[in-house]
């Protein structure tokens, strides 16, 4: 399963800047203290660490990541699907389902 998105998709989206670049510094902070909070979690079980602290990290990372993605559904929702919804048509139609199932797609992870 792919997790490109596909053509119709691209052309669907607007000519203008997506809606987290205002906040484009502050995701990228969040994310490389994602990726270190990761090396850390793998650190730690190559250390051998208990079992409890590990899951523990774990479940801090999930947090941060649900964190992040739902602050960029935000965003989406804010600008891109605004965006089009004021456009209305086809484009609005499109940007509704797209959230829809990014929304489905984190309530099943």
């Amino acid at each position: 399963m792919s997790t490109a998105p596909d053509p119709t998709e691209e052309q669907a989206c607007h000519s203008g800047p997506h809606g987290y670049i205002q906040d484009k510094p502050r995701y990228l902070n969040r994310l490389k203290r994602i990726e270190g909070q990761a090396r850390g979690i793998s650190r730690m079980v190559d250390e051998e660490v208990y079992c409890i602290d590990i899951l523990t990290q774990i479940s801090a990372l999930n947090s941060a990541l649900e964190n992040v993605a739902l602050g960029l559904l935000d965003d989406h929702l804010r600008h891109c699907v605004l965006d089009a919804a004021r456009e209305g048509g086809e484009a609005a139609e499109i940007k509704l389902k797209e959230a829809s199932d990014a929304v489905r797609r984190l309530v099943k992870a």
